[in-house]
């Protein structure tokens, strides 16, 4: 097998927040407030109660919402949807504006794997123009409500499209989830203003467009 056609038989695996397009500026700041004034309509809390109590469910379970689930009894799907709406999602996106010809020029078949939920995804995908361009949107309803870095995630997506671990790339921005994936044997790219990586990373980019350059090095 030459060099395109191991390539093309590779499958690239993205996060979306922080790798796909940039969420600080304003998509996170959005969701810990929606996340805040939930926390305060449905337990009680006021603001600065709810803004603790999720900081430390997320320092503790990395994910506010599993600490709402253990404890609360939750209900996730009601929780993802009021807390990941985005009337003026457009407008909020930060992205390079080469995105779409940049992931058009990788070869294999290209996935999503998410912790956010699949209408928020979906909506981010297609407000980037990109969302033709995937073969799957992995979505945390799908990961039964166990987000990266846990394992069962990964395996699941692998199984649902009938992928070997050994043949996917996956680009992340968290050390944590890149450690996760290539555990099981995948390849990793860590999106990052970091001047080193680690040992489990296999090549650092600053952002998306350097990618079609490190194609070599992940053969």
């Amino acid at each position: 097998m030459d060099y395109f056609q191991k390539m093309w038989s590779r499958a690239w695996i993205f996060d979306l927040d922080n790798t796909l397009h940039n969420a600080r500026p304003h998509i996170f700041p959005h969701i810990n407030r929606s996340m805040t004034a939930y926390l305060q309509a449905h337990l009680g809390l006021d603001e600065a109660q709810a803004g603790e109590l999720r900081r430390r469910y997320w320092k503790r379970y990395g994910a506010t919402l599993l600490g709402l689930m253990r404890h609360h009894a939750t209900d996730p799907r009601h929780f993802l949807w009021h807390t990941h709406q985005f009337p003026e999602l457009s407008r909020m996106l930060v992205h390079e504006p080469q995105l779409r010809a940049t992931l058009r020029r990788l070869p294999g078949r290209k996935y999503v794997f998410s912790n956010s939920p699949v209408h928020y995804a979906r909506a981010v995908l297609k407000a980037l123009a990109i969302a033709d361009l995937f073969d799957d949107v992995f979505s945390i309803e799908r990961a039964r409500y166990r987000p990266k870095p846990d394992s069962h995630g990964f395996l699941r997506l692998c199984r649902a499209n009938h992928l070997k671990p050994q043949r996917c790339i996956m680009v992340e921005d968290s050390l944590e989830n890149l450690r996760a994936a290539g555990r099981l044997g995948m390849k990793t790219v860590w999106v990052t203003r970091a001047e080193r990586a680690p040992g489990h990373v296999d090549v650092k980019i600053a952002n998306l467009l350097q990618l079609p350059r490190m194609l070599a090095s992940l053969e």
